[in-house]
């Protein structure tokens, strides 16, 4: 273990050596060269509670810490970023620990091209059939080690071809993932369009993972799958632009790839989703329909959880701030689900009845999660692996609500220093489905916000919640107070207190200082127990309680 930590250590230096040479080249041969980089450390001084769960942990201290530098020049860019995880953070233990640089890039520019060399991020579309990207919050960065290639041969076509290999966590996995994509804008082609004010923009992508095989049996006695050593994926894309109108249609396939996520079987995925939106001044609406089945999509075919996707799912879901609304987050079901999101938000004028003097803001949303209709290829109960697995007619539902969220605010100012927002939300959450056993949690959910300006440089904001339920854990309320000195200071006191079975406060304090650049944060309190999401991908958190110090610089 001590060779392997020395070789990688000196990896890691060999790399940064390589990178600081590359600059100091660059700054030689051009002119006009820029940096950028920043810093971000979270560090957690952990205390045992048993009331909480939070364990007693053997370090004094646990930190993730991330340095990144940029470098920007006419016809070169550059970058690096060294991760320090050697004590992670609570619930980063399992694969994230340990130091080093995993993100390294040289980006050549011409005028029509553009090529990358090292680790990069991207997306084809709507993410479908591909997206690399990091979310550190979600432990996620699924960045992709190899080549990439961009070209605008002419006005309005956008090529890009790729390969790598795809990190995981400190290692990269032994599939190549391979994909190229074409984008037109038809607009930049026909001056008629853009002098109606249209846009339009036609989009088709492929990837390929190619995996080696692997010994992995069926129910039956001694036989063993035949898994594809090639895996491709197509989407196809438009989207049509109307002054205020907007539509967007996909659609993505995906061939025979029998993984951990569907059991082993060997059904196609599919995904298709139809979103359309309208806006002008004072109103806006949002329609969304979305219909997956089998699509998850992993360099490594035995992993599970947020490890090792190639592409990404969008939940049809409000993403809510608010401590209590977010209690009961929704992840997307890697299996196959129907999903709807329906938005409309109004804002009343000023001096009509429910405009006042000020105007007054509305927004409903309503997003609704159904299970695909299934007809499975059993054997003694249970999905046969190396068969299709199902059967599943394209519109029609299944028996399960997964999820369900209809959500109303107001928000209204009452003068020139004072205004407040209201939430009321009705909620479904089947737990058994996203986290495996629980049932399901129907919840109603109040939400008051008020901001008070009582000076030029000082800000008063309150938030109260309570979330009702017979389910679970039972009632929960929620009270913040947060006090702003601009520009410099805050300080945030908040509690969040379970009124049902457990009766435990899990109160915060938080001093926040901010100059130029630079924030600093220094708190303590209990966090907690749940889920971390952020569009659709969820990471569990564990309970810990202790001393929090943050810093964020960027230049």
């Amino acid at each position: 273990m001590l060779m392997m930590v020395k070789t990688r250590t000196c990896k890691n230096l060999l790399l940064l050596l390589s990178f600081l040479s590359l600059v100091a080249k660059a700054q030689e041969e051009q002119k006009g060269i820029t940096l950028s980089g920043s810093i971000q450390s979270n560090v957690l001084i952990p205390q045992e509670d048993k009331t909480i769960g939070a364990p007693d942990y053997k370090d004094w201290g646990l930190t993730n810490t991330y340095a990144e530098l940029h470098l920007q020049s006419q016809a070169v860019d550059a970058g690096v970023r060294l991760e320090y995880l050697e004590h992670p953070l609570p619930g980063y233990e399992k694969d994230f620990a340990g130091w080093g640089i995993p993100y390294f890039y040289v980006k050549g520019k011409l005028k029509f091209a553009e090529y990358t060399l090292g680790d990069f991020y991207e997306q084809f579309g709507s993410g479908f059939i591909l997206r690399t990207y990091e979310e550190r919050s979600l432990g996620i960065d699924n960045s992709l080690r190899g080549g990439r290639l961009t070209i605008k041969p002419v006005a309005g076509v956008t090529l890009k071809a790729l390969t790598g290999r795809q990190r995981r966590y400190w290692e990269h996995n032994k599939a190549w993932v391979s994909g190229a994509d074409v984008e037109l804008n038809l607009d930049e082609w026909f001056s008629s369009l853009r002098r109606s004010n249209t846009y339009i923009t036609l989009g088709g992508s492929w990837v390929n993972k190619h995996e080696d095989d692997e010994e992995i049996f069926s129910e039956k006695p001694d036989h063993k799958l035949n898994l594809p050593l090639n895996v491709n994926a197509f989407d196809v894309r438009a989207r049509l632009q109307h002054g205020g109108f907007s539509v967007l249609a996909e659609y993505a396939h995906k061939t025979q790839d029998p993984n951990f996520d569907n059991g082993y079987i060997y059904r196609p995925g599919n995904v298709a989703m139809l979103s359309a939106s309208y806006s002008q001044r004072g109103m806006s609406i949002l329609l969304q329909a979305k219909r997956s089945d089998n699509m998850g999509f992993r360099s490594r075919r035995t992993m599970n959880g947020t490890s090792s996707m190639i592409n990404h799912l969008p939940a049809f879901t409000l993403e809510h701030t608010y401590a209590l609304a977010a209690r009961y987050p929704y992840a997307t079901n890697p299996d196959g689900e129907w999903a709807y999101q329906a938005e409309f938000a109004y804002t009343f004028k000023k001096k009509t009845p429910l405009g006042g003097k000020y105007g007054t803001g509305i927004k409903l949303n309503f997003s609704h999660i159904h299970s695909l209709n299934t007809t499975p290829d059993l054997l003694e109960g249970k999905y046969l692996k190396g068969s299709n697995g199902y059967t599943s007619p394209f519109f029609k539902w299944g028996d399960q609500v997964y999820y369900q969220d209809l959500n109303v605010q107001v928000e209204k100012k009452l003068s020139s220093n004072f205004k407040f927002n209201l939430m009321y939300m009705n909620q479904f959450y089947n737990k058994t489905v996203i986290e495996g056993e629980g049932g399901m949690i129907h919840s109603d959910i109040v939400i008051g916000e008020a901001q008070w300006r009582m000076g030029r440089k000082l800000i008063l904001r309150g938030e109260l919640q309570y979330l009702f339920t017979k389910d679970d854990e039972g009632d929960w309320a929620f009270a913040l107070a947060e006090l702003s000195l601009n520009p410099h200071w805050m300080f945030t006191l908040s509690d969040e207190y379970n009124v049902g079975s457990t009766h435990v406060h899990y109160y915060q304090g938080l001093v926040t200082f901010n100059t130029g650049a630079h924030r600093f944060q220094l708190g303590y309190g209990r966090t907690r127990a749940g889920f971390n999401c952020s569009g659709g991908v969820c990471r569990y958190v564990p309970a810990s309680r202790g001393l929090t110090a943050s810093y964020n610089y960027n230049f």
